[in-house]
Formats: structure tokens, C-alpha cells, sequence
């Protein structure tokens, strides 16, 4: 049986540094490797943009996510949200384990952000049945969090099994803390630095980050450990900082 999975979040704000400075998905993809992650849950990530293809020279061939995901992470899956003339960006959840399903779900609360949920099975070497991870990237504004976070219970309420392991990680924008009390209160998922330290962790921005937008949500697994990636040289990959975490299966 797998007895540890370590799982990163990471907002990775298209590929692109803070203030769109620099093209950064080489420096972004050696940093992922190197925390050694089993399950990477991104945001904000490109499927395809004909203009940056065109205006930067080492612009990978294909999507950002399989560029990511390279020779680490066979299995993947996205979900397209915001799409426009030059191409499209969304979600991802890469994986070292085979991913047996995945559906991608528009819970945008209005026409001027396209948000999504990502959900995919993934089949765990020993386990009698699979892990249901949760990618999401909720609105800047709070009527629309609240109606997304609505949609993230109905689907979990209705398609996950009581019993079975569960991640939900990503974006929340989550400035005054409601999604905790919706998913640990009412869902009964823990957030895995409110285990290890008391409260979700501070993870942006990435130079100082003051503000607690991204989370990693668990049910059914125990959290051994969680850490903060951020200051250099993450603070030059993204305005986010990058969430890791080991569980177990509980």
C-alpha cells in the first residue's frame, strides 16, 4: 500500500512572473520536480495561446500542462474555463498514479470570470478504492464564491462516498475564511495547515505573503506534515506561493 502522498497547489498565474515580467514555465517545472510532489494541483494554467507561442522562442510545443507534466507525472487532466481568441486556460491535476476519470465542471458565477472544478478518480496502488481530487479556482468576488462553494458541496455531497479519501485544493480567494467553515464544519474535511498549525497558511503574494487564498483540504487521510513554498526563487515564478503537503491514507 502507499503509506505517504505528498501533494502541492499552486497557482502559477500563466506561466508568466508577477506583472507578466517574464515567461517563466522552465524555472516553474524544475521547482515542481524538486519537491518530489505525487499529485500537483494547478491553477491559471495555459491549454493554448497562439500569441505567446508566436512572441517567445522557448514557448513549449504543446500545453503548459503537458509540458509540466512531462516524464514525472504520466497522467494528467485538464479542465478548460476561460477561453478567448488566442486560446484557453484552466485547471490541472497532474499525477504520478493512473487517473481513472475526470470531469470538469463551469461553476462560473458570472459572465466576467470563467471559473471551473476539476474532478478526477485516481487509482492508488493498494487502496480498495480510488482517491476523488478536487481542483478548484474560485471569483475575486464574494457572491460568487459563495455560489461556487454551493456547487463544490452539491458535487462532492452527491458523487463522493462518505468514506472515501478526498482532496480538494487550489484557489479559493478565499479572503475572509468562509470556505472553512463550509468544508470543515459541514463537509468535515480538514485543512492541512489548520492541522499542523492552528490556520490555513499565508500564501500570497509569494515575495510576503499576508494573505491565505490557497488551501489543501483532506477527508479520509491524516496530514503528517505541510509547508510554505514561497520567498526566492518562487517569488520570481508567480505572485502565488506554492502549498505542499504529506498525508496517509487514515
Amino acid at each position: 500500500m502507499t503509506q505517504a502522498i505528498r501533494v502541492v497547489t499552486y497557482n502559477i498565474h500563466k506561466g508568466f512572473s508577477q506583472f507578466n515580467q517574464r515567461m517563466v514555465l522552465h524555472e516553474l517545472r524544475d521547482q515542481l520536480r524538486g519537491i518530489h510532489a505525487d499529485l500537483v494541483f494547478l491553477q491559471e494554467v495555459v491549454g493554448a495561446h497562439d500569441l505567446h507561442a508566436e512572441k517567445h522562442v522557448n514557448w513549449p510545443d504543446s500545453s503548459q500542462y503537458e509540458f509540466l507534466a512531462d516524464s514525472i507525472w504520466k497522467d494528467y487532466a485538464y479542465g478548460k474555463n476561460a477561453v478567448y481568441p488566442a486560446g484557453h486556460h484552466g485547471n490541472a491535476i497532474l499525477s504520478r498514479f493512473p487517473i481513472v476519470s475526470s470531469e470538469n465542471v463551469d461553476i462560473s458565477a458570472h459572465r466576467f470570470e470563467q471559473r471551473g472544478l476539476l474532478h478526477v478518480e485516481v487509482s492508488m496502488p493498494g487502496w480498495d478504492e480510488t482517491l476523488h481530487c478536487v481542483c478548484v479556482h474560485f471569483g475575486l468576488f464574494t457572491k460568487g464564491r459563495r455560489v461556487q462553494l454551493s456547487a463544490l458541496r452539491k458535487r462532492i455531497e452527491s458523487l463522493v462516498p462518505p468514506h472515501a479519501p478526498l482532496i480538494i485544493a487550489g484557489d479559493f480567494n478565499d479572503w475572509r475564511g468562509e470556505a472553512c467553515d463550509t468544508l470543515a464544519h459541514k463537509m468535515h474535511l480538514k485543512e492541512v495547515f489548520g492541522v499542523t498549525r492552528g490556520r490555513p497558511a499565508c500564501s500570497y503574494p509569494a515575495a510576503l505573503p499576508m494573505f491565505r487564498l490557497d488551501r489543501i483540504y483532506v477527508r479520509g487521510l491524516r496530514v503528517s506534515s505541510a509547508e510554505v513554498h514561497s520567498g526566492r526563487p518562487w517569488s520570481k515564478i508567480s505572485d502565488h506561493a506554492a502549498l505542499s503537503a504529506i498525508v496517509h491514507r487514515a
